[in-house]
């Protein structure tokens, strides 16, 4: 219901809250991306008063091709997958992202998760773009000029297939037991039978935009430009973090560290290097003893460098040696 403007639960939504902190605290690892985008939803359907003003309504972002492409509107071509019509829409729509996301971030990283949740949004709205304006060939307009669609459940149904592309298990749709990797194919029937006002064309293009990115991911062995952009960004943000934990809980370390065989450190406020063992302060992003990033990425250039492994070994040594 709305008072004031804003949306106020009919009890779904303390459910759906209570279903995710048990889920989340059962879990060893929380999985943050899943937690974000379930936060982002239901923020924006209930629209407290301090997003109020910077919120768009929902009549300004309805997805509908005439007005995406007559406009180059892409605030509705972005913006439509986070608003829902109701709470159960809200509700069905997160607990099913609740348990594809917490299975997917969990088995592939978050930043890897995040990657492929922007890539399937992206797809799966551009597809349901073409799809519409396709059909114009056929002279059916109504896709096209008046089909108005909001909600998460595109990007969900890319994620089904995404999920179970490998698996040789079957699994019940709405009572009805199919393979799971066709699971996809019989909830969008199904729903179209069984469940009226839904978008046939924007679950349609989830479900294609799933397995194009699936192929993509396949066949493109290359750096993914999106996932460098994320890790910067998370890199960025978590860096305040970190400096003031290390300042938070000082250790007794010395600069020059440590070495070791290659497991993860146990020390607190240290980062063991991946090329060279070497234990480094967390307020150094680049190893002390061989130049390499502390996520790798520049052990390649210090090989270049003529930073042979004899070399590696002999600058340990000596380290190790003035250590004691």
């Amino acid at each position: 219901m709305d008072i004031g403007g804003r949306r106020v639960s009919r009890g779904m939504l303390p459910l759906l809250a209570l279903h995710t902190v048990s889920e989340y605290y059962r879990l060893q690892r929380k999985p943050p991306v899943t937690a974000g985008l379930l936060a982002a939803n239901t923020l924006i359907y209930l629209r407290p008063a301090f997003l109020e003003s910077i919120l768009p309504h929902i009549n300004e972002v309805w997805f509908n091709a005439h007005l995406i492409l007559k406009y180059k509107d892409l605030k509705r071509f972005f913006l439509s997958p986070f608003y829902h019509m109701g709470e159960s829409h809200l509700v069905y729509n997160m607990l099913s992202l609740l348990w594809k996301g917490i299975q997917l971030e969990t088995s592939m990283g978050s930043i890897e998760f995040a990657t492929m949740v922007a890539t399937l949004l992206t797809m799966s709205q551009g597809i349901t773009l073409l799809l519409s304006k396709s059909l114009l060939l056929f002279d059916y307009q109504k896709a096209y000029y008046s089909e108005f669609a909001v909600g998460f459940s595109g990007v969900l149904f890319a994620m089904k297939v995404v999920l179970n592309a490998q698996s040789d298990d079957y699994t019940f749709v709405h009572g009805i037991l199919v393979p799971s990797r066709h699971a996809a194919w019989a909830e969008l029937i199904l729903i179209q039978m069984f469940v009226p006002g839904v978008s046939f064309l924007g679950h349609l293009g989830g479900i294609l935009a799933g397995i194009f990115y699936l192929h993509l991911k396949r066949s493109y062995s290359g750096p993914n430009p999106l996932r460098s952009i994320i890790r910067s960004l998370s890199g960025v943000v978590s860096w305040p973090l970190r400096f003031f934990r290390g300042l938070i809980r000082p250790r007794r370390y010395s600069g020059r560290g440590a070495v070791g065989r290659g497991e993860r450190s146990n020390v607190t406020g240290v980062w063991r290097c991946p090329a060279c063992t070497f234990d480094n302060s967390v307020l150094l992003s680049v190893c002390e003893m061989c130049g390499t990033g502390i996520d790798g990425s520049d052990f390649a250039s210090n090989m270049q460098n003529n930073l042979s492994l004899d070399e590696l070994r002999r600058r340990r040594l000596e380290r190790f040696s003035s250590s004691r």
